[in-house]
């Protein structure tokens, strides 16, 4: 009762659907098949720090309130140093990440290594792998990677009416490189180790200090394929039950001088621009994208390093008051949104929270506030966001989570998504 309550709730302030997950709808004419599921977004700039054992990422996950799918996306999870550039990619904080990650999604303390012991328990003491984050990755999914990345797509399909049909490739082709990792050549840990997760890994890229990942429900993960990464910024596609979806992460250009915006602007623009995803079908009439922007939906994540266009003086006046309005109507990404500069077309929910950066480590003051701190100010910004483009994307929250861990706030949304396909007879046509 207390659910249906919440769900027509959300259904007065967002004109939600109602179909619960995985519903499916007939009628005598057609027979029409509708996918709403629940997606949990969040980013955090991490500072460079590397999470203990002790780190708890239960609140930030919002685990009491589960979702279908979920996206993380972390900056700075390394130092950009020349050995983490040019040399040798540390992965070992990633591999942490998943670890913690994995505890609070499928409440384990262990990777579940194939060949190998246990590394903890459940109900004991986490314990990190020393492992690479190809291993780690690998254990944490229930399917293998390559059947993620191959084309799903109906047998029997017309070529003469593939433009509205789904997309039909006569060979899933591949790209080594699109992935973090390695293709599995086994297969996932076997049927013990799944049947203990809860939430599969879908997908893990590093890319020198950002770190995105997606987990999907495993009963769900049956609806993905076509399954591809990006590395401008890093970006993860997928076709979902017929629908494609597209997650990014970014790192947008720092710096809180007069003109900083218009170099993230350009950052913005650049990414839109060159990201490519591989090419997987061979169909000239496939409809798998290969531009961000081509995707069906699309959610993009990372600290964007937007300012306040205020000084520090009266930004901290107005931070005394909660005057979020006021400070929103200064906010630079919303002044270039609406000048049409950047994201033209995107949505960002309501801000009602606070300025997630920069924090004095291990306090909620911001830096400057005190004399120690004075040589770090930085005037508060709400530099992590999370914009959205599309259809059938409804949000339902945008929030700040409080955490001393870093400099920066973590910020998570979570959204209420509809994919779906009607079909009629021999003939299909995609709801996207």
């Amino acid at each position: 009762m207390r659910n249906r309550q919440v769900r027509l709730r959300q259904k007065e302030q967002y004109d939600l659907p109602l179909q619960p997950l995985l519903s499916r709808e007939k009628s005598t004419k057609a027979a029409i098949e509708n996918i709403s599921f629940r997606v949990f977004v969040a980013t955090w700039n991490v500072g460079r720090k590397s999470p203990d054992s002790e780190f708890n990422l239960d609140d930030i996950l919002q685990v009491s309130e589960e979702s279908d799918i979920y996206v993380l996306g972390f900056q700075q999870i390394v130092p950009l140093n020349a050995g983490n550039v040019l040399v040798i990619e540390d992965n070992e904080p990633a591999v942490k990440w998943l670890t913690l990650i994995n505890r609070s999604l499928n409440k384990a303390n262990y990777v579940p290594f194939r060949g190998y012991r246990s590394i903890g328990s459940p109900g004991g003491s986490l314990v990190f792998p020393k492992t690479s984050l190809r291993k780690a990755s690998k254990a944490l999914r229930t399917e293998n990677k390559r059947k993620l990345k191959t084309c799903s797509c109906p047998i029997g399909l017309e070529r003469k009416n593939s433009k509205e049909f789904c997309f039909r490739c006569p060979q899933s082709q591949t790209n080594e490189n699109d992935i973090s990792s390695e293709d599995d050549e086994d297969g996932p840990n076997g049927p013990s180790s799944a049947n203990s997760i809860k939430y599969s890994l879908v997908a893990s890229k590093q890319m020198v200090g950002i770190f995105l990942t997606v987990w999907v429900r495993k009963e769900l993960v049956q609806y993905v394929s076509h399954l591809r990464t990006s590395c401008g910024c890093i970006s993860v596609s997928m076709l979902f039950h017929k629908t494609t979806l597209c997650f990014l992460c970014s790192h947008l250009a720092s710096g809180e001088k007069e003109g900083d915006e218009l170099r993230r602007n350009s950052d913005v623009i650049e990414i839109l621009r060159n990201t490519q995803f591989p090419r997987i079908c061979k169909t000239s009439n496939s409809r798998v994208p290969e531009k961000i922007l081509d995707h069906d939906r699309v959610i993009w994540l990372g600290d964007l390093n937007y300012r306040i266009a205020l000084s520090y003086s009266d930004t901290g006046k107005l931070l005394k008051e909660k005057a979020w309005d006021t400070l929103y109507n200064n906010d630079q990404l919303k002044i270039e949104r609406e000048a049409g500069r950047v994201f033209k077309g995107w949505k960002e929910g309501k801000i009602q929270f606070a300025p997630t950066y920069k924090y004095s480590l291990n306090s909620d003051i911001y830096a400057g506030e005190t004399v120690e701190t004075k040589s770090k100010r930085r005037t508060p910004a709400w530099c992590d966001r999370i914009l959205w483009r599309g259809s059938e994307i409804y949000q339902l929250s945008y929030e700040r989570k409080e955490s001393r861990f870093s400099d920066h706030r973590p910020v998570c949304a979570t959204f209420w998504v509809s994919v779906g396909a009607m079909e009629d007879g021999s003939k299909r046509r995609w709801r996207g």
